[in-house]
């Protein structure tokens, strides 16, 4: 596959390839409960600081147990790409992940992306399984609850796939102003995000997603589906910064600053941008 090569998805090109909802991001410090599923834990933690949505950042953290799965091959029934079978580690460092909590058919639900190493040390990355996975110890958080806006789980014709979308909810409150956006399958990230953040100039960006390869600026993993964490990003008018980790099939984690616009999105990438 070429660099530009666009992946074939089973149904028709949605004509807005990125959608920007404004919102309100408030900064937000959480305690996660050790003995819980990360789900459970996170759930809870917001809900007590008075939000259902939210982005969360996750460092340094022993789990009891980590279940997670990574990029595979695609299924054979259209879809692009599709997910490994359950890796799990009895006992796990988390080293760092990134943490979406919307909603699915009413309930809350978590999409998180992440790196972490089992008791042999080896670096590891991929899709956490919330759900699975079971804090070891208490988890210091820090992140955004948001209000306005928040992710729903929503079936998506072209990939196929039940994704993430922005769906605007109730008032937004106090914060700082943001959108929570999501870009389109075989676009430009740093193209669309200088669109999509247009109303806010200045803006970090914060978010997981997935690419079709990953391009860094010094270096290339070769895979055309990967999960991808963003590190750090920054925009400024028309330039963008994406500082991110990735994993393919081979399952071994590569970061760096993706190469701007020799990137593609493989099925979707969920961030949140918060203007400064």
């Amino acid at each position: 596959m070429t660099l530009h090569q666009l992946l074939d998805h089973p149904g028709p090109r949605a004509p807005r390839r990125f959608t920007a909802l404004p919102c309100r991001a408030q900064p937000v410090e959480l305690r996660l409960a050790a003995g819980l599923s990360v789900e459970q834990a996170v759930v809870q933690a917001l809900a007590e600081a008075g939000f259902s949505a939210g982005y969360l950042r996750l460092t340094e953290t022993a789990f009891a147990r980590l279940a997670y799965v990574i990029p595979a091959p695609a299924p054979g029934d259209g879809r692009a790409a599709w997910y490994s079978e359950t890796h799990v580690l009895e006992s796990a460092l988390l080293t760092e992940a990134g943490l979406h909590l919307g909603m699915k058919d009413g309930t809350p639900f978590l999409h998180c992306h992440g790196l972490w190493a089992g008791q042999d040390g080896q670096p590891r990355m991929g899709h956490l399984l919330a759900q699975d996975s079971t804090l070891a110890e208490d988890m210091l958080v820090r992140g955004w609850g948001l209000t306005g806006a928040a992710l729903s789980v929503t079936p998506d014709p072209e990939t196929g796939f039940d994704l993430f979308a922005p769906a605007a909810v109730g008032t937004a409150g106090k914060g700082h102003p943001a959108l929570l956006c999501t870009l389109r399958p075989n676009e430009d990230p740093h193209a669309l995000l200088a669109q999509a953040g247009a109303p806010l100039g200045r803006a970090r960006i914060e978010g997981i997603g997935s690419l079709v390869h990953s391009r860094f600026e010094h270096d290339e993993l070769e895979s055309y589906a990967t999960e991808v964490l963003l590190r750090a990003g920054r925009l400024t008018g028309d330039s963008v910064i994406l500082n991110a980790a990735s994993v393919g099939f081979d399952g071994t984690p590569m970061s760096g600053v993706l190469r701007p616009h020799d990137n593609r999105i493989c099925i979707t990438a969920e961030l949140l941008l918060i203007g400064e």
